[in-house]
């Protein structure tokens, strides 16, 4: 038995294969990851926005149901 190894990637959740391949339907396949993609955190994902609101009351972060909502204060 000749094993083959192609190189692929995910897209939308679907191995999608970088060369021209055709296997028949019903072939059976390893899938191995070999590089993991780091999904950002939050803070480099809105970098831009943070720290840009600067007339907040002093209390905002403890008492933002408050503020936003009108409800009684912590």
């Amino acid at each position: 038995m000749v094993i083959m190894a192609y190189r692929g990637h995910i897209q939308a959740g679907v191995v999608v294969l970088d060369d021209e391949v055709s296997l028949p339907d019903g072939t059976i396949v390893i899938v191995e990851p070999i590089e993991s993609v780091r999904q950002m955190t939050l803070a480099e994902r809105y970098k831009d926005s943070l720290g840009i609101a600067s007339d907040l009351p002093s209390d905002m972060a403890e008492n933002d149901d408050h503020h936003i909502h009108g409800t009684s204060k912590k």
